[in-house]
């Protein structure tokens, strides 16, 4: 007799075996790099390369590349391969002049000098380019190891702020008032006159591994303190003066600027390589504020919660009950009673009205073809915002990968055209559309078109400006590639499914004749409930979208993903519990026309969104030029256009599922 091995053994040796066969990884450009004095070690290195990425401000959108700011140059100019999501940011990353040893430190090590001629035009112009960078406090950005270099200093209550920039210099204007970065030294006094950090005391932090399983050191951290320093001897400068290097107002005299740097090694055995960006976001803030905002937004969904149970299992219960009740004993009474059984169900109609409209609820809509593409357009921005915010909390993208957030966005989108053609079809076929190849090519082309027409005329503004952040002709040629290479036909394929589904199944008759709506209160007015239907979804994540405007306008690092995806389930539930709310209130006040209004009623969150962003516009950014203010409201626009089949497509699932589940469970005749 043959001996049966049991089932869980099998299970213990073939996890035993997998755990065995795995090994470690990482993601793509988030491998740790070892670092040794030694050249011979293998896959160790010695030099240390710092690399400068695009300036940026507050008081500008514009941003430019390194290169196009007068300053030291990289004889042999390196640019690292940059992903889809890098260009489409405008991060411009390339070598700098900046190299160092490891462990070997340096003291006052010259780079280059700049000098500027009164009579020579074109140094005239580089002068008051930078003269303009330092006005409106462009800020540097340099990456060591893919950390950013980062300027920390004390703020308010002791605590320590690390930026991950630094400004160009700073200005003190005519009236003697010091702007941004002047206030930190006294000696930048003098009126209309600008002082240039033109000096970096760099630190650079490293891990030992010589305990560690891999040999070498690792970087776990990269801080500067900028300086400004004006060198008498050119050849031979002294970085302990303190004079500052001053760069007058009106130019009329030559002005040479000798760019200088010092760097240090410091090991730091308590700092591991996986936490090294703890020191700058733990610096950055409002964890405390993050926690009042998700706790204000359960608030609000406990409380939409409870009224949308109230509804369900109370209102509704005994409604259905009484209808079903009626109608049964409606049946069973002999034709000498039915009318005394009618009465009664008179009097149950018109204490709970929804039932009155069971043969107009399903009437299509108008504009069904419209409404059909939306929920098309805006269940692919949905799936795509899900598994974006899904990988995000899991750590895939992270602040350290690069562009990788924006990559996954733009490319899930264009893998998820087969949902979105689906969905519209099976809906158009549903309203009674027959018209199938111009909702097909709506589907694919509309709502895409309309971000692509902005997004192509903000970047016909970045190119006339000559920012860094104008989109090149060749990645222009690539989106276009992705989206009728790859998404159009994507959306062809699920329409064709979609079409060749049977239209979704009602659960009661339409009638012929439309029934007259009867005259409604203030409340109970469209208007009205589509106005008041955005202001709780709104309510739940105007907290979140501050820090999500300070990350894009302000130029802070954004990465409380985790808390983010716990919004994005809260926004999901309010829109929600909000459209099936008022819903049920139109419907009991005899309105059956709720396609369009369950998706206007959510999707009018966007609207409260646009109103904060011009809030936030005037009261938080010091952005000023014709050209800056375009250029924000211009990709304000596409996001609220993105939010707002985002949330309409939300609301208007929503309430499909629940118009359907009241009306398949209660008897009509």
């Amino acid at each position: 007799m043959k001996r049966r091995i049991p089932m869980s053994f099998v299970l213990f040796f073939l996890l035993v075996v997998y755990c065995f066969s795995c090994s470690a990884f990482y993601l793509p450009g988030l491998a740790p790099v070892s670092f040794c004095v030694e050249k011979d070690v293998a896959d160790c290195q010695t030099e240390i390369q710092l690399f400068v990425n695009r300036l940026d401000s507050v008081e500008s959108v514009l941003p430019y590349e390194y290169d196009v700011f007068d300053f030291c140059k990289d004889q042999k100019e390196i640019r690292p391969s940059e992903n889809l999501g890098q260009v489409l940011f405008g991060e411009r990353i390339e070598s700098s002049p900046y190299k160092f040893t490891f462990k070997q430190d340096k003291k006052c090590s010259k780079v280059c000098t700049k000098t500027y001629k009164k009579e020579n035009k074109e140094d005239a112009s580089k002068l008051d380019f930078l003269k303009m960078g330092m006005q409106l406090n462009y800020q540097h950005h340099w990456i060591i190891d893919n950390m950013p270099v980062t300027w920390c200093y004390d703020v308010e209550d002791g605590q320590k702020y690390c930026n991950p920039g630094f400004p160009i210099g700073c200005l003190v204007t005519a009236d003697g008032r010091a702007k941004d970065a002047c206030v930190i030294n006294s000696e930048f006094n003098k009126k209309n006159t600008y002082y240039v950090f033109n000096h970096v005391d760099i630190k650079i932090t490293y891990h030992n591994g010589e305990n560690e399983a891999w040999r070498g050191a690792r970087l776990v951290a990269a801080t500067l303190e900028p300086k400004s320093i004006k060198q008498t001897d050119k050849d031979n400068p002294n970085c302990d003066s303190t004079t500052p290097m001053e760069v007058p107002g009106v130019f009329d005299n030559e002005v040479s600027i000798v760019y200088t740097y010092s760097v240090t090694f410091e090991e730091n055995d308590s700092i591991k390589w996986a936490s090294r960006w703890d020191y700058i976001l733990v610096s950055m803030p409002h964890t405390n504020i993050q926690w009042f905002s998700i706790m204000n937004s359960l608030v609000i969904v406990l409380f939409l919660s409870g009224m949308v149970a109230m509804i369900m299992l109370r209102t509704l219960h005994k409604d259905i009950a009484r209808y079903n009740q009626v109608d049964q004993e409606d049946l069973i009474k002999l034709p000498s009673t039915r009318d005394k059984s009618s009465v009664n169900y008179e009097d149950a109609q018109e204490e709970s009205g929804w039932k009155q409209v069971h043969g107009d609820v399903f009437r299509p809509p108008r504009k069904g073809m419209l409404l059909s593409v939306f929920l098309g357009q805006g269940t692919q921005i949905f799936i795509m915002t899900f598994i974006t915010l899904f990988l995000a909390c899991l750590g895939f993208l992270s602040p350290a990968n690069r562009g990788a957030l924006m990559t996954c966005a733009v490319v899930l989108w264009v893998l998820l055209g087969t949902p979105a053609g689906y969905v519209s079809a099976r809906l158009y076929k549903t309203f009674g559309g027959e018209k199938w190849k111009t909702n097909v090519l709506l589907t694919a082309l509309l709502c895409p078109g309309i971000v692509f027409a902005d997004f192509f005329l903000m970047n016909l503004i970045l190119w006339v400006e000559g920012s860094s952040a104008a989109i090149p002709f060749g990645t222009l040629v690539a989106i276009l590639a992705l989206w009728f290479g790859i998404s159009v036909p994507l959306t062809f394929i699920g329409a064709y499914f979609g079409f060749k589904k049977p239209a979704i199944e009602q659960p009661v008759r339409t009638n012929q004749i439309p029934r007259q709506i009867p005259e409604q209160s203030f409340f109970t007015k469209p208007i009205p409930g589509i106005i008041m239907g955005g202001i709780l979804p709104f309510g739940c994540i105007f907290i979140q979208l501050f820090f999500i405007l300070n990350s894009i306008w302000s130029h802070q690092m954004y990465y409380m993903f985790g808390f983010l995806f716990l919004v994005f389930i809260i926004l999901l539930i309010t829109c929600s519990e909000a459209t099936i709310l008022l819903c049920y209130f139109h419907l009991c006040a005899e309105d059956y026309h709720w396609w369009w209004r369950s998706f206007l009623t959510s999707g009018f969150t966007a609207v409260y969104l646009f109103i904060y962003a011009v809030h936030y516009f005037f009261s938080k950014l010091q952005i000023i030029g014709a050209a800056s203010t375009i250029l924000y409201f211009g990709y304000t626009m596409i996001m609220v256009l993105i939010f707002f089949l985002f949330t309409g497509t939300i609301g208007f699932f929503a309430c499909f599922w629940f118009v359907n589940k009241i009306y398949s469970v209660v008897k009509v005749d």
